[in-house]
């Protein structure tokens, strides 16, 4: 492990690092599909089944949501992601025109920022005349420490694609028992029992696989996610359960 990380701190190596554009991940994006297609999908299930209606019902509702829920989700994450980018288009833009007209009170703001990491004397006269001569590490350092903004970011359509995929995999492991059944009927004594245990396990599984990419333990991180969801399930059931007699079977 030491020699590895020596050999990825040679001067050369890092040069290849900071050369190459990091690539941004869509583990979050993919999560929270995964996490919110198996709560609203087995909510559905459950709460079909806690007001005691029919497997078809189960299915109909439940590929609705899968399709609905889904697709408005990944829309509102692929919106929400490119509007984060305009905002960043926005203030490149105004750092930008206010370079062109103010350059002077620009300088200053840069000035001032090294300033406040140490900089001092010589060493903060050439910090500013070696950012300031370039405008576009101007507009950018403005940007990182101005403002706080990341340069780079998701891609919308790839964040959208993330969000719905993961949705529609996750949520249709509590329909899969369901649909099995529809073609196979008294092949499964009680769909709904296996459909939570699949679900749960699916939780589980979800939580373990983030903590792959965070410092987190995998037990913990799958309980943790398991908890989540099993709260929102019963309370879809009892919710269900409780209406059932307004509900015509």
């Amino acid at each position: 492990m030491h020699s590895k990380l020596i050999d990825t701190h040679t001067p050369e190596a890092i040069r290849r690092r900071l050369e190459t554009k990091p690539a941004h991940s869509y583990l979050r994006d993919f999560v929270y599909g995964a996490i919110d297609g198996i709560v609203t999908t087995f909510a559905v299930v459950a709460a079909v089944a806690g007001a005691n209606l029919s497997a078809g019902i189960v299915i109909i509702l439940g590929i609705a949501n899968l399709l609905g829920d889904g697709f408005s989700m990944a829309v509102g994450n692929f919106l929400a992601t490119r509007t984060e980018r305009q905002q960043k288009q926005k203030a490149r833009r105004i750092e930008e025109e206010h370079i062109a007209e103010i350059p002077e009170g620009e300088k200053e703001e840069i000035r001032q920022i090294f300033l406040k990491k140490g900089f001092t004397g010589k060493d903060l006269d050439r910090a500013v005349e070696v950012i300031t001569s370039d405008e576009r590490l101007w507009v950018e350092t403005m940007l990182k420490e101005e403002l706080g903004m990341t340069l780079g970011g998701p891609s919308p359509v790839r964040a959208g694609f993330s969000t719905f995929a993961a949705f529609v995999l996750f949520g249709s492991l509590p329909l899969s028992v369901f649909i099995f059944v529809h073609f196979h009927p008294e092949s499964i004594p009680n769909p709904f029992f296996l459909s939570a245990v699949m679900t749960a396990i699916a939780f589980f599984g979800v939580g373990t696989l983030k903590s792959r990419f965070v410092d987190e333990k995998w037990f913990w991180a799958g309980v943790e996610t398991l908890l989540v969801g099993g709260v929102a399930a019963t309370l879809a059931y009892a919710a269900g359960h409780f209406f059932k007699n307004i509900v015509t079977p």
